[in-house]
């Protein structure tokens, strides 16, 4: 690992105006007083650029063979399909010979902002010159864009290659159980062994689904991220923010750091609990860190952010947002608690490698520009938690006189709770649908937005090329001065597919 710089710009002055924010943002259960005594408490005493979504490869030999790898992954169980256990992907370990404990690790969990915050991570460490790996889900585009080195997607052919190099063991393990390996089981068993043989100096890796029997959790994070938590994929998480959260506990392992986003009351219980009972350290957005300050700016925002070793002032993130800079601060927190600042030293890390990182973060898909005349947004909200966010969002960045909104989601999820954060924001809809098998069929689609906007407001474009051209057409019905705009949004893939189009022209 290299050595943490050292800091010249940190300021040790508590800005009175972050009392504000935590009361302003801070709804606490007397009752978790109680359970914070038992834990210890972080306090202060006193990356590079990301490469864009990778193409097709251009080489159709490599081309061919990445085609063939992914033709044999399809054949196993897809993301939506688990048997909730991490049997099978810790015998592929064994076999490999554990290399997901070759390197130190930042486990990441919740239900809305972990991409992006996994992004923010990976450019704080990077700036910072450690090698990074990253591993996220689901992909917008391309299968590589999952596992990342050093801030970029890792080759097509490097790709084939890992798949190649553990194939045998994975086939040694399907042999050996009652279910062969998943989907995402692979590609996590790939990641891992990516990362190994890179090597990276640290891990940055996202949960799939849930945390404790999540195929990445054979991991032991030395910090513990907890993006905020809602209600998604309530039919194996539970049906309560703290039933999820009782699922999302799992990656908090012995003695580890925890960073908490904002939670509800009951799933901010449930976390407290288990870090107690792992002696883990915790930090809490808006209490021991967050957001001071936050204006809009072109193509972002400027923010201060207050970290477990003082304040980051003047900071330009380029995403939209205020859920955006909220992720942020969970993300230098994150770093902060890996570097031990806060615990074993009290300074902030260095004020400038900390711009320099932010101001290079991208996401692609979310809340992603990628047309003028008339502006057309790309948002993966996918659940009426990120759908809200997303709208307040909108309503801030952009000044939008007719919005037209493009959604294509996936059948399992809460679409008319989806529908209904969107419908103020939207002067019009049209349904579609992606080319995956999980997408919700337009017409059945169609049929709930007409009961959230009316049928006046919907247009029904089953073909998502088609759908695009029809909410463009209706965004340029006002002229070609006036303020018309296009969101596309519902699901990643709805997302992904729409941005090769629309890059593609």
């Amino acid at each position: 690992m290299s050595e943490l710089p050292p800091d010249n710009n940190a300021s040790d002055d508590f800005d009175g105006d972050f009392d504000d924010i935590v009361a302003a943002e801070t709804d606490r259960d007397p009752d978790l007083a109680v359970i914070e005594a038992g834990s210890r408490t972080l306090r202060t005493q006193g990356g590079p650029p990301e490469s864009d979504i990778p193409a097709r490869p251009a080489d159709p030999e490599a081309d061919k063979a990445l085609r063939e790898v992914e033709a044999e992954l399809a054949t196993r169980w897809g993301e939506t399909k688990l048997e909730p256990s991490v049997t099978r992907i810790a015998a592929l370990m064994d076999v490999l010979g554990e290399p997901q404990r070759s390197y130190p690790s930042i486990h990441i969990t919740g239900t809305n902002g972990k991409t992006t915050t996994a992004r923010m991570i990976e450019a704080l460490l990077g700036a910072f010159e450690l090698r990074t790996g990253r591993y996220t889900s689901p992909h917008v585009q391309s299968i590589t864009e999952r596992i990342s080195l050093d801030g970029a997607p890792i080759s097509a052919e490097r790709f084939v290659e890992t798949y190649r190099d553990i194939k045998p063991y994975v086939e040694m393990v399907d042999t050996a159980q009652e279910y062969r390996l998943s989907f995402f089981e692979v590609l996590t068993g790939m990641a891992y062994a990516a990362f190994a043989d890179a090597p990276v100096d640290v891990a940055v890796v996202e949960v799939g689904m849930g945390g404790t029997w999540d195929a990445t959790n054979v991991i032991d994070g030395d910090v513990a991220v907890v993006t905020p938590i809602d209600l998604d994929h309530t039919d194996r998480l539970g049906s309560t923010p703290g039933e999820i959260a009782g699922e999302k506990s799992g990656i908090i392992k012995q003695d580890a750091s925890v960073i908490m986003a904002q939670q509800p009351v009951d799933a901010a219980q449930v976390l407290l609990r288990k870090s107690v009972e792992a002696d883990a350290t915790v930090a809490r957005e808006g209490l021991e860190f967050g957001v001071v300050a936050r204006q809009v700016a072109v193509g972002g925002q400027l923010i201060t952010l207050r970290g477990l070793g003082g304040e980051y002032g003047e900071v330009y993130l380029p995403l939209h947002g205020a859920h955006q800079a909220h992720n942020a601060s969970v993300a230098l927190a994150a770093v902060e608690a890996f570097f031990g600042v806060g615990a074993q030293r009290p300074e902030p890390l260095d004020l400038d490698t900390v711009r320099k990182a932010f101001a290079a973060v991208s996401s692609p898909g979310r809340m992603e520009v990628v047309r003028r005349s008339p502006t057309v947004v790309l948002d993966a909200a996918h659940n009426p938690a990120g759908a809200r966010v997303t709208a307040e969002a909108v309503g801030e960045a952009f000044d939008f006189s007719r919005l037209i909104g493009v959604v294509g989601t996936s059948g399992d999820k809460d679409v008319r709770g989806v529908l209904e954060a969107f419908e103020p924001i939207f002067a019009e809809v049209v349904v579609t649908q992606n080319s995956t098998h999980r997408a919700m069929d337009a017409d059945a689609l169609a049929a709930l937005a007409v009961e959230v906007f009316g049928e006046d407001r919907v247009q029904v474009e089953p073909s998502l090329p088609d759908a695009l051209e029809a909410a463009i057409t209706l965004a340029e019905e006002e002229g070609e001065f006036a303020g018309g705009g296009v969101l596309v949004t519902g699901s990643v893939y709805t997302v992904g597919e729409a941005r090769l189009l629309l890059k593609r022209g």
